[in-house]
């Protein structure tokens, strides 16, 4: 019983400041009930890496980052889309890429461009996009040893994410999440994603269940 509560007190207070980052428009149900399509680009990433490299690694090295990330959510969306959870689909970021290219939308200059004017070339009714702030790479993973001196000399923050979802009429933004990612966020992309959209999961908007809940009350 003793272990039991210092575990359930962990817990509420993780979920607690999960839903501190959480922001969720007030028309969020008026902005988005004809959605149907939801497209997510490549995030933004800004490195600030502790080994010397020069820019142009640095440029290749971020894309590289902000192109882990979609992939990460779109397997994300994927899985939970399976247990239909959702009242919206995801385009195949595959296409997603394809079309950007297609009409000169490249990673460089991908952040020039407006939500609506993005929604329109990608014929979809919003955007999922974002920004990582990391000094490691996280898509080769996180140091794996362990030091609790870390916690307060500050290593153990590698950097933090903002995920964010905007409507591609009017442009505003309708609901963003954010997080530090440390070393208990998850060893690589993949698991850092899963870990912190499961703690948003109640939150995020077009959740079928949060839906019903709301519908209820």
């Amino acid at each position: 019983m003793k272990k039991i509560i210092p575990l359930f007190a962990f817990l509420i207070v993780t979920l607690g400041s999960a839903q501190k980052n959480i922001y969720e428009n007030r028309k969020f149900d008026e902005l988005s009930k004809n959605h149907q399509v939801l497209a997510i680009v490549p995030f933004i990433a800004n490195l600030d890496l502790k080994r010397n490299v020069n820019q142009e690694e640095l440029k290749s090295l971020a894309k590289r980052e902000g192109y882990a990330v979609q992939n990460a959510l779109e397997t994300y969306f994927s899985k939970r889309k399976k247990r239909k959870r959702f009242n919206v689909e995801f385009q195949n970021i595959e296409d997603t890429n394809a079309i950007l290219s297609q009409n000169g939308i490249m990673y460089d200059n991908l952040d020039i461009y407006t939500i609506t004017e993005l929604c329109k070339i990608l014929k979809v009714d919003g955007i999922i996009s974002g920004n990582l702030s990391l000094n490691i790479l996280l898509s080769k993973g996180v140091p794996t040893n362990f030091n609790l001196l870390d916690y307060f000399s500050g290593d153990a923050n590698y950097g933090r994410i903002g995920v964010k979802v905007s409507d591609g009429n009017s442009g505003k933004l309708l609901w963003k999440y954010e997080k530090a990612i440390t070393k208990k966020t998850g060893k690589n992309t993949t698991e850092l994603i899963d870990r912190m959209m499961k703690l948003a999961s109640r939150k995020f908007p077009y959740d079928k269940e949060k839906k019903q809940r709301k519908n209820r009350n």
